[in-house]
């Protein structure tokens, strides 16, 4: 999952949601100087990936890239789940998208000296540029995997990956329905556990 699946599936508690936003860049037990809720952010975001990377309709999502694109076919189907999640928002939440994504960027705003330095170093594109809102459209998507690839030095080749997302729509997005299901309830246990 991305980043807003991530947040989504963190629950009401922000400290919660930002650990679990930026546990991606944090190794081991680095996380154990965070503050608590953070710390829970982390391992809740740990046991996510965990969880989607051997669920059985995430792979067939990801094999359907894998030839083309390898081991970057994971973090691409994260990313097209995240499209889905933000166009079928009004399914998972009464609140609306943006505020829902202006009060998270609230949130890391006001608790800016527990975030890491990548992800301080992140916020100001992240919000200029509004990725969480713009994951709501395929144009969105297109920008955010160009972005990426370009991290990649064009390695990846993930900025073409919004041609297999509208080759494939109605497959990836029934995919998604099935998957987000059964991840919501595994967040839900995990976060009760925590």
């Amino acid at each position: 999952m991305n980043f807003l699946a991530h947040i989504y599936l963190s629950g009401e508690n922000d400290l919660i949601k930002i650990g679990n936003f930026m546990a991606d860049g944090i190794r081991g037990k680095q996380f154990e100087h965070f503050p608590i809720d953070i710390q829970k952010g982390i391992i809740l975001h740990r046991s996510i990936d965990t969880y989607t990377d051997s669920h059985d309709v995430f792979r067939q999502s990801t094999k359907r890239l894998h030839e083309k694109y390898h081991h970057y076919a994971g973090v691409i189907v994260d990313i097209i789940y995240d499209h889905f999640l933000a166009k079928n928002w009004e399914k998972y939440s009464d609140e609306k998208l943006d505020h829902f994504v202006n009060r998270f960027y609230r949130s890391l705003h006001e608790n800016y000296p527990d975030l890491t330095e990548k992800t301080q170093d992140l916020m100001p594109y992240m919000i200029k540029q509004n990725w969480l809102l713009s994951y709501q459209t395929v144009e969105g998507i297109h920008q955010i995997l160009t972005q990426m690839d370009r991290r990649s030095k064009n390695q990846s080749k993930m900025q073409f990956a919004s041609e297999e997302l509208k080759e494939f729509y109605p497959e990836f997005e029934q995919e998604f329905t099935l998957f987000f299901e059964d991840i919501k309830k595994h967040s839900n246990q995990k976060l009760l556990s925590l």
